[in-house]
């Protein structure tokens, strides 16, 4: 019999959330107390926003129903370590539809976990590989959760960073936001010595740890991070516009896709045409689009036509060479 009153709630709660029917009896008999408790410890949960449903009846019972707003889970073991390893999994590949509130849930689980079961979360995550089909750079989980712990609490964050040319250098920064464009995360803060805003691609961070120094929020340049990273990014790369056919209906086309490319749309004789920009090098877009594994055609720019000539070219030599 559990005599302690939380404790007992918090069991109950975790019956309750298992997806069934719980009869008063059979509640009343897990929990070693009187149908009479049971009924006062619902109406606990409820006070406390938990959206408990009865039955009425012989066999009537209990059971957590879908509510206005979002209680607090309560997990067991092997739950707790099943969602953290999915979100590791997720953030550290930048999987397009996994942003910012993925990587703070990520933060908050790992932050109450006992050391036990991060044990088992980081031992399960490195035995495992996951085959995932973005293009964007492995990231350790460690490093978004500690950004995102601290971009949540305003603290300072300190860490060793590599530019695109390769050179090294330590950064201290007050954090804004963490952008995911679906290929890759970024950074938005303020660099704190070169007192100005900056963009950090995460996966060229090590090293991060937050500082315990608070700040107060600085204004952005622009409306949001989002946006700020937008023209960050349009600044350091040329943009151009790509047009390409294929010889295939839309929907099969874009299941091959990623979505950074765009969506095709039909051309009125059984193939498509997908049109879009991007800063990626010309060589990249050619590659990506051999990849794809269907007939196609490019309509421009010029410099993707000739690249994709000049790999076609290269492609069959290599396999007229080959014997």
């Amino acid at each position: 019999m559990t005599t302690d009153t939380p404790a007992r709630l918090l069991q109950l709660l975790s019956l309750l959330q298992t997806p069934r029917e719980w009869p008063g009896g059979e509640l009343a008999e897990r929990l070693g107390v009187s149908r009479r408790t049971v009924r006062r410890d619902i109406d606990r949960l409820r006070e406390l926003g938990y959206p408990v449903q009865a039955s009425k009846g012989a066999d009537g019972g209990y059971r957590l129903v879908a509510g206005k707003a979002m209680p607090p889970l309560v997990l067991d073991d092997e739950e707790a370590v099943a969602i953290a390893v999915g979100l590791r999994a997720g953030a550290g590949h930048a999987v397009e539809g996994v942003d910012e509130a993925s990587v703070r849930a990520l933060a908050k689980l790992e932050q109450v976990l006992p050391a036990r079961l991060r044990h088992r979360v980081t031992t399960l995550q490195a035995a495992t590989t996951p085959l995932t089909s973005g293009d964007g750079a492995s990231i350790a989980p460690e490093t978004l959760t500690v950004m995102a712990s601290a971009v949540a609490g305003r603290e300072r964050l300190r860490f060793a960073y590599r530019a695109k040319d390769g050179t090294e250098s330590r950064r201290l920064t007050e954090p804004n936001r963490l952008v995911s464009t679906g290929r890759r995360w970024y950074l938005v803060a303020y660099d704190v010595d070169r007192a100005d805003w900056r963009t950090f691609r995460v996966d060229r961070v090590r090293e991060p740890f937050a500082t315990g120094a608070r700040f107060a929020p600085r204004e952005l340049p622009t409306g949001s991070a989002a946006e700020y990273l937008r023209q960050s990014l349009q600044g350091q790369a040329y943009v151009y516009e790509f047009d390409v056919a294929f010889e295939e209906p839309a929907a099969s086309v874009a299941a091959r896709l990623p979505a950074w490319m765009g969506q095709p749309v039909e051309d009125g004789t059984g193939g498509c045409r997908l049109r879009g920009s991007t800063s990626d090098p010309v060589e990249w877009l050619a590659l990506r689009l051999a990849m794809l594994g269907c007939e196609f055609s490019v309509r421009g720019p010029g410099e993707l036509v000739e690249c994709v000539r000049e790999l076609g070219a290269r492609l069959g030599r290599a396999a007229g060479g080959g014997g």
